[in-house]
């Protein structure tokens, strides 16, 4: 293949990147600057210029949806499959490697890999059984810990003694945790890639095979790398250099899951003969957007540089509203949403962005009283359903009987009279014998547990020799999943709907026998959905607006965007304003929220609104006096707002400016209700006998229904008939 068939479509810079020698390579990727298609154009590049095996090609990055995107965009590049490649996510990676090396890894052939509820529900049973009290020891923080210390690469046996009893009983649930799960052949998250590491560390002849099949190594979102995904890449180019990544600092953003962006700048220093590549080109949004995320970003010490820019318009000016309060914000953004979507515009194209899903409600009652429809981006996926886990777990338990976690969850799932009480007794058989709670559960001799296991077995013995969608069918209505669930009442038919639809994934399932080791269609399905669980991106929907939390934005990208609650304490968060470390993610947060927008960006922020229980006044948020004023339309209602100190230029704040986007109406639309109305108005202080103080934040009706909302300190928000409300003027 001609070279020039590979790069004539990319820019100078990605050209630049795609053809570099075979040397550990950053790409320094700025957002919207074509980082995928730099990193499926190196792919083909190596493969049909440099002629290398696609055998020895291995690309990993973070979401099955990435990687899937990734081998569609190559196998089109190429023309030709990418099955002998490996590609996927670092956890569909290392529990390829685990199935492949289980006994090097000292896994037994049919270990289950755990989600995180799963997880929770083990670290439950294990503060039961020691006596601990949850409220004391809270199962999500001791599963946040247990997490933290593998994303280290920390085992328990590694802690150091110390004189803290509340670090000595974490490390003693660590421990106690560790042993049950090698019992059990359990593999959480954070264990794939931890054990992954120490199968290739500990095993010299392995690493060396590897380091030599894999010639060269590609890493997207390097930028989202832990300490243990760092060190994998790092054992596996070891004095090879055969390294190439793609990443960008400024769009680091998990560091509270593990995150390091640390990372990126021990790059420089572990690979010395590196080369840095910046992609600076945007393709995604306007002029004037590009400069406000600059601008914003340029606030954060010790970055990799780099400047975005566009061959595009500067397009229209960023508007900033400042609200009254959250109902007058999500009035206001619906509105306009409406009267976009009234000139022509798709409401799938908008996307509100908000800094906390606590912030989600309001907008969500106001798009349901107006009637659009809307998702929230993000929710309850398919595999983490109750009614979905309860049939993964009875096929889990038919292919694994010590599967505790299984066990647990469908024993008395249709209810079939096994208590508490019997519970607890084989969880202390279990416990005092160190077997599973199938084995405990042949030696407790009650009807109703015979009655289970006769099931289980059953199940397995008719479930012999079908094919994988006949194996889920027999097990949704033989265990009496399909009528228990289509009793509830409220959602009963929802339920079986989805129990239909999990039957129809397993005959739409692809078993890929030549890259799924030791494991039957069954495992790999079962294996599937875990993984497929541990990703929170949302579904395909129909045309409706998009919410969702601006980590959840990051990789998205639409049309018009609103920014919603940008005040100090809600964004940046409160427990960040006093950490530097930490407030810079909040830039970072608010520089991936900027660049999510492709023409219209419209920024929010309330001047009083109930968080956290009581009601609060807040400033706008810092990030906000970073966008040059000359980049900003206000949108003004009756009162003028107030805006952070923003140098000299400050005053022009308060200036009306000429309009907003040409697209949108300046003025309400004829939905809106009046701001103004007799003696009172939007942003007025008033005094209740009853209520005492509060502000007016809309006039509403006419004549004899005329009426008034207020915002009270103390008795909330209330709406008052002007014609009884007698309310003073302060």
């Amino acid at each position: 293949m001609d070279i020039n068939k590979i790069t004539d479509s990319l820019n100078n810079a990605q050209q630049q990147a795609v053809t570099a020698p075979s040397q550990a390579v950053l790409v320094l990727a700025g957002a919207g600057s074509g980082k995928t298609r730099v990193l499926v154009h190196r792919i083909a590049w190596q493969i049909k210029i440099r002629q290398l095996s696609p055998h020895s090609i291995l690309a990993v990055t973070f979401t099955n949806k990435a990687a899937k995107e990734m081998r569609g965009r190559i196998e089109k590049l190429l023309d030709s499959s990418t099955h002998k490649m490996w590609i996927g996510t670092f956890h569909g990676i290392a529990h390829r490697l685990l199935r492949r090396h289980a006994a090097e890894a000292r896994l037994p052939d049919n270990f289950q890999v755990m989600d995180a509820s799963d997880q929770l529900r083990v670290i439950k049973r294990l503060l039961n059984a020691l006596n601990m009290d949850e409220k004391i020891w809270v199962p999500r923080e001791v599963q946040w810990y247990i997490n933290a210390q593998k994303d280290e690469g920390i085992r328990a046996k590694h802690l150091p003694d110390t004189d803290d009893s509340h670090e000595q009983q974490l490390v003693l649930l660590y421990r106690a945790y560790e042993a049950q799960c090698f019992r059990a052949g359990l593999v959480d998250f954070a264990e794939l890639l931890l054990r992954a590491l120490e199968l290739l560390r500990d095993n010299e002849e392995l690493l060396t095979h590897y380091q030599q099949q894999f010639r060269q190594v590609h890493v997207d979102e390097f930028q989202d790398t832990n300490t243990v995904q760092y060190a994998w890449l790092r054992l596996l180019t070891d004095g090879t250099d055969n390294l190439f990544i793609v990443g960008d600092d400024d769009q680091s953003i998990y560091g509270w899951r593990g995150a390091k962006i640390a990372n990126m700048h021990s790059f420089k220093h572990h690979y010395p003969n590196h080369q840095i590549i910046k992609l600076e080109q945007n393709y995604r949004s306007t002029g004037n957007i590009l400069k406000a995320a600059n601008r914003v970003i340029a606030k954060n010490q010790g970055r990799m540089e780099k400047e975005l820019w566009t061959t595009a318009d500067e397009g229209e000016l960023l508007g900033v509203y400042s609200a009254f309060n959250e109902q007058d914000e999500a009035h206001f953004v619906i509105e306009r949403i409406r009267a976009y979507v009234a000139t022509g515009g798709k409401r799938e194209d908008t996307a509100i962005l908000y800094r906390s899903n606590a912030q989600s409600r309001q907008f969500e009652e106001r798009l349901m009283t107006t009637g659009i429809p809307y998702r929230v981006y993000g929710g309850l996926r398919f595999f983490d359903r109750a009614e979905i886990k309860n049939a993964l777990s009875y096929l889990r338990l038919i292919a694994n009987r010590d599967d505790d976690t299984a066990f647990e969850r469908v024993i008395n799932t249709p209810t079939r009279g096994i208590g508490t009480k019997m519970q607890d007794d084989l969880r202390h058989i279990a416990r005092e014998r160190s077997i599973s709670l199938w084995a405990a559960a042949a030696l407790l001799n009650t009807r109703a547990i015979q009655v289970f296991s006769a099931l289980i077995n059953t199940l397995s013995e008719q479930a012999e020799g079908l094919e994988l969608c006949a194996q889920v069918q027999l097990v949704v209505e033989k265990s009496g999943l399909m009528e228990f669930h289509k009793k509830d009442k409220d959602k009963g038919e929802e339920k079986v709907e989805n129990l239909e639809e999990l039957v129809n994934a397993a005959k739409l399932f692809y078993f890929d026998k030549d890259n799924t080791e030791n494991m039957n269609e069954l495992d790999s399905f079962l294996t599937h959905a875990v993984l497929e669980s541990a990703e929170q991106q949302g579904d395909d929907a129909d045309d409706c607006v998009q919410l969702m939390t601006l980590h959840t934005a990051k990789g998205l990208e639409f049309k018009q965007v609103f920014l919603v609650g940008m005040e100090e304490g809600l964004f940046p968060a409160q427990q960040s304003v006093d950490d530097v470390v930490r407030l810079e993610e909040e830039r970072r947060l608010c520089y991936v929220g900027i660049t999510r927008a492709r023409q219209q960006l419209t920024i929010t922020h309330a001047e009083a609104r109930w968080l956290y229980g009581r009601s609060t006044y807040p400033k706008p948020s810092r990030f906000l006096s970073d966008i040059p004023v000359e980049l900003i339309s206000n949108v003004r209602m009756q009162t003028a707002a107030s805006y952070p100190a923003n140098s000299a230029k400050s005053s022009e704040f308060s200036k009306p400016r000429s309009t907003y986007p040409p697209s949108m109406p300046t003025k309400p639309v004829a939905t809106r209700t009046s701001v103004v109305t007799g003696r009172y108005k939007a942003g007025q202080k008033v005094s209740h006998a009853k209520f005492g103080a509060g502000m007016v934040v809309r006039c509403e009706g006419e004549g004899d229904k005329e009426s008034v909302v207020v915002n009270f300190k103390q008795g909330g928000q209330k709406q008052l008939m002007l014609a009884y409300a007698n309310l003073d003027v302060l």
